[in-house]
This record gives structure tokens, sequence and C-alpha cells, in this order.
């Protein structure tokens, strides 16, 4: 099937947005839970109505918003008003809006994955919550990507600063969500099941949007309900492979967590609730639905959902755009869609732009089909990244895509694409291209979206 080019930049957005719609938080949750009778259904938790005295609802993270306006709607105004239902989930600024029984609280402003000091007054009302339950109550966590940065509560001896401070410096020096979540879950009353272990209620039924590949539970925002598996001196490993013990102005936090790894050597875990965690949406889900689309729109289509760490977002750039390559000149697929989180290596502060991991992506995968393809670059492909939370970086920025045209776009304009990749600013390239995809807050993160479109070359007649 001949494609256009403007073909190619319809599908590869239409086909982004339908993994996007896929796991669309306020779905996902009243989907997951349901009233019959007198039975309420959470996940594949059931709970008899008549038991339960009264209902808490607690969370954190971006798709915190969307999913505690789909349990009001699930739980009906019966349940709501019955079983008194309130509570507080952390959300970030531009996800606030009033809710008739749910607190919706800005932990952090928009576009700022760190945590604040709101965040965490917004930590000790939500502990204090959980401290007054009682066993004849029902506590319902909403959990998903992004909650991690959302309830801060540093333990004693830890400054909100400090956490941030090695928190930014991790991330900027390539650590992965599995290393910074071993360290921010040590330095916190909430991370790593400190929740679960201050609620008192019956029952905990935790519903979760996975953003972590494979969705290991005590990963995902740092498993506030999920028994920790790590200790304080796997805290000190990541720090030492990074050369923190070394940095000065870490000194306090690799003191306060030797002394932690003194007394605690494992972990205490118990609860006096019983405790069930539910996926209800993941990376997986969304790539499906993407490729369903594609298939709608008439490609054959190749997905793939990693599993574990992808490494850097420019290797993961560089292979989709030498597989779209092959795409074009081989027989087979003739869209690839894959699902993932890869990192960023940041330049010197001094030198950095604006962008993300998918602009950085996207980006690569240009410099990538310059240097295959030459003066032909992009020419019968369309490419896009873009996370499925809306935010990509500290930027009001998804992600970007790029085709032909905006090749043809970039020469008149003289932009150097390699430039812009070497100082991670992205987004200053793409801006002016017109190719940054914006979406405002999705209310959902499940990791990143990638798709690749190609018009397959025609063979030539022979003479």
């Amino acid at each position: 099937m001949k494609r256009s080019a403007e073909q190619l930049a319809e599908d590869v957005q239409a086909i982004w947005q339908a993994g996007v719609d896929a796991v669309k938080s306020d779905d996902l949750v009243y989907d997951a839970v349901e009233v019959v009778e007198d039975t309420l259904f959470v996940g594949e938790s059931q709970f008899n109505l008549a038991a339960i005295k009264r209902i808490f609802v607690i969370g954190a993270g971006k798709a915190g918003a969307g999913m505690a306006i789909g349990l009001q709607k699930a739980l009906g105004d019966q349940v709501l008003n019955a079983k008194h239902v309130q509570g507080i989930v952390s959300v970030p600024a531009d996800c606030v809006q009033e809710l008739s029984h749910i607190q919706l609280k800005a932990g952090r402003p928009a576009g700022q994955n760190s945590p604040t000091v709101e965040g965490v007054e917004i930590s000790r009302q939500i502990l204090r919550m959980c401290e007054a339950m009682t066993v004849h109550d029902l506590c319902i966590c909403l959990i998903s990507g992004g909650g991690s940065a959302l309830l801060p509560s540093p333990i004693d001896g830890i400054g909100l600063s400090e956490k941030q401070e090695i928190t930014n410096f991790l991330s900027g020096n390539g650590a992965n969500i599995e290393q910074l979540n071993t360290v921010r879950k040590q330095l916190s009353r909430i991370k790593g099941h400190g929740l679960a272990m201050s609620c008192r209620a019956g029952n905990l039924v935790s519903l979760i949007i996975s953003d972590v590949l494979g969705d290991p539970l005590d990963i995902i925002a740092s498993g506030p309900t999920v028994p920790n598996t790590t200790t304080a001196a796997d805290a000190l490993d990541v720090l030492k492979k990074f050369g923190v013990p070394h940095i000065a102005k870490f000194a306090n936090v690799v003191r306060v967590l030797e002394e932690k790894a003194k007394r605690h050597p494992r972990n205490d875990s118990r609860t006096t609730c019983s405790v069930a965690n539910w996926i209800i949406g993941n990376n997986a889900v969304a790539v499906d639905a993407a490729g369903m689309e594609a298939e709608k729109r008439g490609y054959s289509h190749v997905m793939h959902c990693a599993t574990n760490m992808e490494g850097e977002a420019e290797q993961v750039g560089q292979h989709m755009m030498r597989m779209a390559i092959k795409m074009q000149n081989e027989p087979g697929p003739d869209c690839l869609i894959t699902g993932g989180e890869p990192v960023v290596k940041l330049v010197d502060p001094s030198q950095r732009g604006d962008g993300g991991r998918n602009q950085q992506l996207v980006l690569a995968a240009i410099v990538e089909a310059m240097q295959q393809q030459g003066d032909g670059a992009l020419a019968g492909i369309a490419i896009l990244s873009g996370g499925t939370d809306g935010e990509d970086g500290p930027t009001d920025a998804a992600g970007a895509w790029m085709d032909a045209e905006a090749i043809s776009a970039m020469k008149s304009s003289g932009l150097e694409p390699r430039e812009f990749l070497e100082r991670n600013d992205a987004y200053h390239f793409f801006a002016p291209l017109g190719r940054l995809v914006k979406t405002g807050p999705t209310h959902t993160n499940v990791c990143d979206v990638r798709v690749v479109v190609v018009d397959r070359v025609q063979p030539q007649p022979a003479k």
C-alpha cells in the first residue's frame, strides 16, 4: 500500500494516541471497581459492605486525579454517602480539581518531578488519616507513576533538600528507576511499605497503574503498600556505584544510611491490616491498543514491550531508525511499536538545554537517519516517541515526532540536530519545527510508547 507523507504523519500520531487512550486512569479504575448488591469488588478483592463502617481513599501519582474520578463514579452516590467516603490523593498541580468526596491536593508543580514542602505536608495528612482508621474501615489506595515524588516524608535526620539533591544527582548521572527507588525507600517513612505499616484499617487494597517495566510492585511509586525487598545496605551500594561517599555535601545522607544499616540489617514488614495490591494498567496495555489501531489503518506491525532496563534514549532511537530503514526495504512489517523507558545522561548544567528522554530519542533517530540516508533522510518514514503521562522531562511536551517534511524545514532553518542532541536541548530543536507532542496532563502514566510507520520502497521496474 502506497502511503503519502501526510498519511504517515496522521497515522503515527493516531496510533500513539490510541495507546494513551487505552490506559485512561478513570476508565481503568471504573472497570476494576464494582458494587453488586452488598458486595464491593476492588480489583480481585471483594468486601461485604455491611461489615464496612467507613471507606478511606489515599494515594499519589500522575494518574491520581483520573483514578479518583473513576473510583467515585464506580462507587456511586449510595456507597459514597453511606460509607462516609473521604480521602486525600497527592497529584501534580495541573491535575487538581474539586471532587465530591476525595480531595485532590497539589504535591508538586506541573512538570517538576521532585519532592516539595507541600508534598511533605500532604504526606503528613495522609499518615495521620491512616493512623486514625479502625479495623472496621476499608482503605483504598490509588497508586500510579510519579507517586514517589508526590509522597515525600523524609526519615529523621534527613532534610527534604538533602533528599532532593541526592535524587537529582543520581538521576542526572544515569541511575535507573530501580536504583533511584532503592535509595528513596530507605530515606522515607512512606515508601517501601511504610504507608501500609501506618494503616490501621481492617483492609488496605491498592489499585496500581504501573509505570515500571515488568510491573515490580515494590518499585512502582517506591512501593508504599508493598513489602520492602531492599535494605539500607542496598541503598549504600547504589550510592557507592555513583561515587556519592566521596562527595562532601552528601556526607550526612551516607552517615544516616550507615547508621540505619547497623540498626536494621533486615526489614520489618509487619502490618496490622490485610493488604492486597492489584495492577490495573501497564505499558503492555497501551502498546497492544496502539497495535490494534495500526491494524485498523492497514499496517502489518511488530510490537515489543521492554521488561527491564533499556539503556540510553539515544541508543533506542538509533536502533528504531535502523529498524525503520530495514522495514522500508524488506518485505514484512511496515509499523514498529515499542514501549519502555530509557534514561538520558545529562551534560553539565552550564551547557544543558531543555528536553526529555522522548525528545532525545527522536533527535538521536534523526541523526541516525541522516547518517544512513543522507539527503533523503526520513523519506517515507514518520517516528514519534512520547510519555503516556503527557510529561517529558521538565518541559510542557509529552515527546516529539519527525518526518521528511520537518527535515526540509530543519535544513531551511539551519538547525543542526547533533548539536542539540549533545547539549540535551531537543525541545528547542523541535519547537520551531512544530514537532513537539503536547497533550497536557493525560491523567495516566505507563512509561513511553514509540511508533514508527513507513512507506515501503517500491521496486523499480526492470528495463
